[in-house]
């Protein structure tokens, strides 16, 4: 079993089972059973090698081990051992109190990537967090000081990623500056990435220490920054000195606004650049020189080792950036391997069609219009396609359902011109696209019907998020049938399903997500709605007392929502 999935189940364990979590995990006290409901089994389980149990309970999911360990002493040792082993463990997906952490972790020597859910945790949890073993640390929704930090930069000195994602550093000015322990104790650092998802990127108390930033780091994430604050991580210096960019591969922005002036800065000052993703939210229309325009494309296509690049802008679009803007872009960075392109209203299908063309190795490419899906269709090495508000149609699904494109995440969202038949063509045609779909988003498509999540149940069976949100047509039947997915074989693949807003869905549709249907499930949006009714049956709280592995999203989250902070749906109702 991966080591990655053995840390997952974790939380379910802790939840599900915890008297036999505590005893799996803790310092061996708790009740212990009978181990197969007689004297006998226990004493034939006590006979065996502890290294046979070992080897045997580290092959079981985390919940299973820890039920075994309240099964008789032998079995709660093998259990303790090989929880004790895990190497990968990740804990995102509910919030441990201190307690509960110290549980999962405290004799834990060997983890090496740990993320966390922090918004249960004080400074104090750094105690059984800071292990000398950790080389990826992803801390998500903290809001620690000075202290935690500290304890990071003094023990893990191995540390190579750090991902951080402030729950509020609004109560926490100069948060930025709390990491120098981290700069100065881990000389490793290789990756950074500090999202703030509540902050805004000119607020006073934002203060990035930008200039400060190792010198060593190859990956690099900010969110938010202002534009002329990024600019400070690229200085116009002649210094000898080693600075960030002689290292820098990989680096993503979400920015204010996106400027000529910051992208001829990057492409001049960061020679290795592998990755560039830069985002911006500007609140109206940006004027010159404030803005991005064919020069700054221009400057990108000096990025001859450029494999990886996303421009987008919400709310507003890049209207200075034309054709020629993109040919030249295509002319330079003919090694391209993803492309996501948004907001560009003065692009028309051929300016597309020359970054088609010119990446051979192209794997993923968002931001296309329907004529453009015939060549889409013939990228053998194409794997994500980003449609999100394009003016397709049915006849462009059709075309990509008889195509050599091996996709496996697809997004329509707000495509309002296919149907439950476009669907269906992509979905039954002679491609192989109904065998490597795992993600589909077909949110916000008015004419999407039960037919189209019947489509899909029957044809992929692998889907392991789906996305349906304000799809008004859908109706309980077609969710019985997705539910029912998988049950033949025992085995579910469904993992993440967004049902916000589809209101046709009956007062009662949650009894749906009983057991034994959607087995398997681990996230479910349904969006503010269905919170506020009263009398429903089962309630939130029923569901999630038969499915304690199941998060129930009622805030209209994206997919996972991630990045923010909630209270628990149950006290809401």
């Amino acid at each position: 079993m991966p080591e990655s999935k053995r840390g997952r189940a974790v939380e379910h364990a802790m939840e599900k089972k915890p008297r036999a979590a505590a005893a799996a995990v803790g310092d061996g006290g708790g009740s212990r059973g009978e181990a197969s409901g007689s004297s006998e089994g226990g004493g034939l389980v006590e006979r065996l090698p502890e290294a046979l149990l070992v080897e045997v309970l580290g092959r079981l999911e985390v919940d299973d081990a820890c039920s075994a360990a309240a099964s008789c002493r032998a079995l709660h040792g093998a259990a303790a051992a090989a929880i004790s082993a895990i190497t990968t463990i990740d804990l995102s997906a509910f919030a441990p109190s201190n307690a509960i952490l110290s549980r999962i972790l405290e004799g834990n020597g060997a983890v090496r990537s740990l993320t966390v859910n922090c918004s249960l945790l004080d400074d104090s949890a750094a105690s059984v967090i800071a292990k000398g073993s950790l080389g990826e640390l992803s801390l998500l929704k903290c809001s620690f000081r000075m202290s935690f930090f500290m304890a990071i930069g003094e023990r893990c000195r191995n540390l190579r990623s750090l991902k951080l994602e402030v729950a509020d550093a609004s109560g926490h000015p100069g948060f930025s500056t709390c990491l120098a322990p981290i700069y100065a104790g881990c000389i490793y650092l290789e990756t950074l990435w500090m999202k703030s998802p509540l902050l805004d990127p000119h607020a006073a108390y934002y203060e990035t220490g930008l200039p400060f930033l190792p010198s060593n780091l190859k990956e690099l994430l900010l969110q938010p920054v202002s534009h002329s604050r990024a600019k400070t991580v690229f200085p116009r210096t002649t210094s000898l000195t080693k600075h960030i960019s002689d290292s820098l591969e990989s680096l993503s922005l979400v920015l204010d606004t996106i400027t000529d002036e910051l992208v001829m800065l990057i492409t001049g000052n960061v020679r290795n650049l592998v990755e560039l993703c830069l985002e911006d939210e500007p609140v109206a229309q940006p004027n010159l020189p404030e803005d991005l325009t064919n020069v700054g494309l221009q400057a990108l296509g000096l990025c001859h080792n450029l494999r990886h690049l996303s421009l987008t802008r919400r709310y507003c679009d890049f209207r200075r950036v034309n054709d020629f803007g993109i040919l030249m872009l295509a002319e330079g960075c003919k090694q391209l391997r993803a492309i996501r392109l948004s907001g560009f209203s003065k692009v028309s299908d051929a300016g597309y069609a020359a970054l088609l063309h010119s990446g051979k190795d192209l794997k993923k490419f968002e931001s296309i219009a329907d004529s453009g899906l015939v060549s889409i269709s013939q990228l053998p090495k194409l794997t994500l396609l980003d449609l999100a508000g394009a003016d397709i149609t049915d006849a462009g699904l059709s075309a990509l359902g008889n195509g050599r494109c091996l996709i496996s995440s697809m997004c329509l969202r707000g495509c309002r011109r296919i149907s439950s038949n476009g669907i269906a063509s992509l979905l039954c045609g002679t491609g192989t696209i109904n065998k490597t779909l795992v993600s589909l988003d077909i949110g916000n498509v008015p004419r999407i019907s039960c037919r189209a999540v019947t489509v899909i149940a029957k044809n992929c069976e692998q889907i392991n998020s789906l996305c349906l949100r304000n799809c008004l047509l859908i109706t309980d039947s077609s969710l019985e049938v997705l539910g029912s997915m998988g049950r033949d074989s025992n085995k579910c693949s469904l993992r993440m399903l967004d049902l916000a807003y589809c209101s046709k869905l009956s007062r009662n549709f949650l009894r749906l997500f009983e057991p034994p249907l959607f087995r398997g499930l681990r996230w479910l949006g349904v969006g503010k709605n269905v919170v506020q009714r009263r009398g429903c049956s089962p309630t939130v709280a029923e569901l999630l007392e038969r499915k304690p592995g199941l998060t129930i999203c009622g805030n209209a989250c994206d997919m996972g929502c991630r990045n923010k902070c909630h209270p628990d749906i149950r006290f809401l109702q």
